[in-house]
């Protein structure tokens, strides 16, 4: 069961690239923990940032796949939690979904479909996001 992310106090998400986790925390007490993808060859920048913006879906024609639910956390849409991949006509790519849990990103932080839909629909703007 997701915790209701608008009750929860001193709100913060932590982002495991040794773990591919993803840590969502009140305080410093972890409430919930997600399976993920981060960036191949360490391109998911490290750092602190926040959530900025959201968005129900993308297509990158160039990369030849998209995401649902992305919720961006630097550059205004350039990283971002998402779902796994989808492909031109919507579908989730199930071989990219079978690479949860190792990194598979071009430096977004891929997530199972019901965890990402829940960060984009609870997850607050301004939410400190840690990465390392």
């Amino acid at each position: 069961m997701y915790p209701n992310l608008s009750t929860v106090q001193g709100l913060n998400i932590e982002v495991s690239l040794a773990r591919q986790r993803v840590y969502v925390k009140s305080g410093s007490r972890t409430i919930y923990t997600m399976l993920a993808s981060t960036g191949m060859d360490d391109s998911t920048p490290h750092g602190t940032y926040y959530v900025q913006n959201r968005g129900v879906s993308f297509y990158n024609s160039g990369e030849g796949m998209g995401a649902n639910y992305w919720v961006s956390w630097k550059d205004y849409g350039t990283y971002l939690f998402h779902t796994v991949p989808t492909d031109a006509s919507g579908n989730y790519i199930v071989s990219e979904a079978d690479k949860l849990g190792h990194p598979a990103s071009h430096g977004c932080v891929r997530l199972t479909v019901p965890d990402a839909q829940w960060l984009y629909n609870q997850l607050p703007e301004g939410t400190k996001v840690v990465i390392h």
